[in-house]
């Protein structure tokens, strides 16, 4: 088993090809017809010489009695377990710059099948995921997307992780005609006049702007904002330069140009000192965890004392620790609250667990992972309806017949009750949190819009 990474093609897991099943070579020897054994001839080393080819032949003889044996009959049990089950693919970035907040969604997409199949699976069968790993590349989203539609027959793509992932990897799901549901990507209009592409995610336009209207109904002084994003990460890119001008424009809020900053910047003292310059009321970090902290910790270094917000981008749980004492007041939008129902709480408390397990440290579910889960099991509802049998000689009717029933559905889960899709984006609540005394906790929340 292996992953695939930008740096190489080693792919993991790559599915065994299947065998046919072949008709018997030789007739079963019975009692009736085994010859008796010749008397055994001794070998005479000073009238007799090997032939050459004589260890090779036998060699060759052990290697077929094993695989007629064992290696022929453990293949063909296996081929005959792929095609009894419902195959899902799922583009995953556990590796390369996503790897942080993208390695623990494999976790909770591996108890959400462990659930589906503990309760009966899908019509019945079981499902199996098949991953390809992308190393935080949009273009390897593609190859894995491809792979995963025409070699590996999968129903239906959970992933890729990111919006600039599935920006490309949805073109691919288009053109095949398979449906694709990214489990974290949250640019605006990412689905937009594509007819195979859906999100059970939140787009940060309307979960930061929640966020600036629960700070403004709370009091919090924002007549003048500075922006940091960094540079190389995709949304952090577009939220810095794009999302958070426009939405400071709407809500009358001053901004000076978006300060850029580079990925594997050490030092962001330059940057800092900008920005305490300009004396602003709020700072808005568009950065995934660990750049954010840079810039959060260097901001307090340097005495700024002002509200420091974010959006989606780095509200994971782990930044209580991660940004340390200077996270004090730190304030966030999320798409997941553990506290929403007790399943959502018990998702949750397994998830840590099960992430800690497998050398994962987390003090809590970052809603990617609760939107991962959920994802699967908007899946297996939807299957479910389409009657799916996970036959390899209907893939492409019941690939068509499991991205209609996405039409209208509505759906229940940890995220939210009763979900609706406006267009091809479910409308999900959101919670604004902040860290409080060394705690990620709300601050405030939001109901979901109505779908039109």
């Amino acid at each position: 088993m292996a992953m695939c990474s930008n740096s190489d093609a080693w792919c993991w897991p790559i599915q065994p090809r299947r065998l046919r099943a072949i008709p018997r070579l030789l007739p079963p020897i019975s009692e009736a017809t085994r010859q008796p054994r010749p008397p055994s001839r001794r070998f005479d080393r000073s009238s007799q010489q090997r032939s050459p080819h004589h260890h090779q032949e036998s060699a060759m003889k052990v290697g077929f009695r094993f695989l007629a044996t064992v290696a022929l009959p453990a293949l063909l049990a296996g081929s005959a377990l792929a095609d009894n089950t419902i195959k899902i693919g799922n583009i995953v970035a556990t590796s390369g710059t996503l790897k942080g907040v993208a390695e623990p969604a494999v976790v909770s997409a591996d108890i959400a099948v462990a659930e589906i199949n503990a309760a009966g699976g899908i019509n019945g069968k079981k499902v199996e995921l098949v991953r390809f790993d992308t190393g935080s590349d949009p273009k390897q989203a593609s190859v894995g997307a491809r792979k995963l539609i025409q070699d590996d027959g999968v129903l239906a793509i959970l992933g890729p992780f990111s919006s600039g992932e599935a920006s490309v990897a949805f073109n691919d799901g288009e053109r095949l005609k398979v449906l694709m549901m990214p489990n974290s990507a949250s640019t605006p209009g990412l689905t937009d006049n594509r007819n195979y592409a859906w999100r059970l995610t939140e787009d940060e336009s309307k979960q930061f702007t929640r966020m600036l209207n629960s700070l403004k109904a709370h009091g919090v002084k924002m007549d003048k904002a500075a922006i940091v994003y960094i540079s190389e990460e995709v949304v952090s890119n577009a939220s810095g330069t794009k999302l958070y001008p426009m939405i400071f424009d709407k809500l009358g809020i001053k901004y000076d140009p978006p300060i850029p900053v580079q990925y594997k910047s050490f030092d962001m003292s330059a940057q800092a000192a900008q920005i305490l310059q300009a004396n602003p009321d709020i700072v808005a970090i568009a950065a995934l965890p660990e750049s954010a902290s840079k810039v959060i910790k260097e901001l307090r270094r340097q005495g700024y004392k002002g509200r420091i917000i974010g959006s989606q981008i780095f509200a994971d749980p782990n930044v209580v620790e991660l940004f340390g004492p200077e996270g004090e007041g730190v304030i966030m939008a999320a798409s997941f609250w553990k506290g929403f129902s007790p399943r959502a709480q018990a998702f949750n408390d397994t998830f840590v667990a099960a992430a800690e397990k497998r050398g994962i440290h987390k003090l809590g579910a970052h809603h990617s992972d609760a939107q991962t889960y959920d994802t699967l099991f908007l899946m297996k509802q939807i299957m479910e309806k389409a009657g799916v049998t996970g036959d390899p000689s209907k893939l492409s009717a019941e690939r068509q017949a499991v991205a209609d029933q996405m039409k209208g559905v509505t759906f229940s889960g940890i995220l939210g009750n009763n979900i609706c899709f406006a267009g091809h984006d479910a409308e999900l609540p959101g919670y604004v949190i902040e860290i409080k005394d060394g705690k990620w906790t709300k601050y405030d929340e939001a109901p979901a819009d109505p779908c039109k």
